[in-house]
């Protein structure tokens, strides 16, 4: 590579990319952290990290675990000053929103994003409470057969499958198109099935939250725990059990012609019960986390963001739980108007806020997959 073309890509990096660089060159030296996590084997593939492609991919494939930081004796305060995690999440953040689809939003939710997600779901709580106060169905006296529990008596079947299916479609085309930049961004080729199976692997078992020892991550200081890694187990597996409990339930009203409500020992409320537990054990303790989490180990200005969306989870997941308990009851139109419009909120934010970091880690981790199993930058052959 000449030096005109060098300097031409560090022109294209922003500063914390460029601390990023100059960062792994100190670690590309020294190594030591090597056995850590994934970021640093794909570190010792390069010999140069001028590359704006490069440095995106190796901040999305960091975990945050914090190990690193306190196993260098390059570390802050030595004069180095070498903060792996910091460096990374700074870039992360740039990340998701370079890469956010529409742009604007994406910058509006970094800048605001706990004041963003919680003002989304006053709106729209507000508009659907108006909406049923003109039906006359809030806060009636409690409720008798046929509106007990009948969700769809306040809002028919089709209008909330309209609502969320356009809701939910555009969280997914919104990061859909941004993960498929990035994607093309970082140039990984085409998995084979045995990277593809790996990478799946490492994201459901979260692999690299285990600071390459199995004993987990730094939070607090150089004590390693299991916290995160199990916190956002609940978090993530919570969510896929509400998600499951959606699919039932639309298995049921369409193939089978079975009608909410559903009992509570039914296939749906059990799912959603399960996944809402996850949703308030895992968010509630990541929240802890968040707050106890030393200053060296991440980005302060992530923080709105960080909180948004735990916010938004501990809401969805609270008051869906409440209108299980008490949708037989006077209350259950005004429960369903706060959470439907929390649920809207959550969606129409996920792809601008933290729910992002796990489809852009989940593409650097395939990428990873990928390269590994490839001549690395000297020609030596794969790892």
């Amino acid at each position: 590579m000449t030096e005109h073309t060098v300097t031409w890509h560090k022109q294209l990096i922003s500063p914390n990319e460029a601390e990023i660089a100059r960062v792994l060159q100190i670690c590309n030296a020294c190594r030591y952290c090597e056995g850590f996590c994934a970021v640093f084997p794909a570190m010792a593939r390069r010999l140069e990290f001028d590359s704006k492609a490069d440095l995106n991919y190796l901040a999305n494939l960091c975990h945050n675990c914090g190990a690193c930081l306190h196993a260098c004796q390059y570390a802050p305060p030595h004069e180095f000053g070498v903060n792996v995690p910091q460096a990374m999440a700074r870039v992360r953040m740039e990340t998701y929103t370079n890469f956010a689809w529409p742009a604007a939003l994406g910058s509006l939710y970094r800048n605001n994003g706990l004041t963003l997600a919680l003002a989304t779901a006053g709106a729209l709580v507000l508009f659907l409470v108006l909406t049923i106060l003109a039906t006359g169905h809030l806060l009636n006296e409690p409720q008798t057969e046929p509106l007990a529990g009948n969700f769809y008596a306040i809002f028919p079947h089709d209008t909330l499958a309209w609502m969320f299916g356009i809701v939910f479609g555009y969280a997914v085309i919104a990061l859909g198109i941004g993960v498929r930049k990035f994607w093309k961004e970082i140039g990984p080729g085409r998995p084979s099935k045995e990277a593809r199976d790996e990478a799946i692997n490492n994201a459901l078992t979260l692999k690299y939250l285990d600071g390459g020892h199995g004993e987990g991550c730094n939070d607090e200081d150089d004590r390693f725990t299991l916290r995160r890694r199990r916190f956002h187990h609940f978090t993530f597996y919570g969510f896929m059990l509400c998600f499951a409990a959606t699919c039932v339930g639309t298995i049921y009203h369409f193939v089978f012609g079975w009608d909410a409500p559903y009992a509570y020992n039914s296939l749906p409320v059990i799912l959603g019960t399960l996944g809402g537990i996850g949703l308030i054990i895992g968010p509630l303790g990541l929240l802890w986390l968040n707050l106890r989490r030393a200053p060296l180990h991440g980005d302060p200005d992530q923080k709105p963001m960080d909180r948004g969306f735990i916010a938004l989870l501990l809401l969805t997941s609270a008051s869906g739980l409440a209108l299980l308990v008490w949708r037989e009851t006077g209350a259950m139109p005004l429960l369903l108007a706060v959470h439907l419009g929390i649920v809207m909120a959550f969606f129409l934010t996920l792809p601008y806020g933290k729910f992002a970091h796990g489809v852009f880690r989940c593409a650097a981790l395939l990428k990873w997959s990928i390269e590994k199993r490839q001549p690395n930058a000297l020609g030596l052959g794969s790892d």
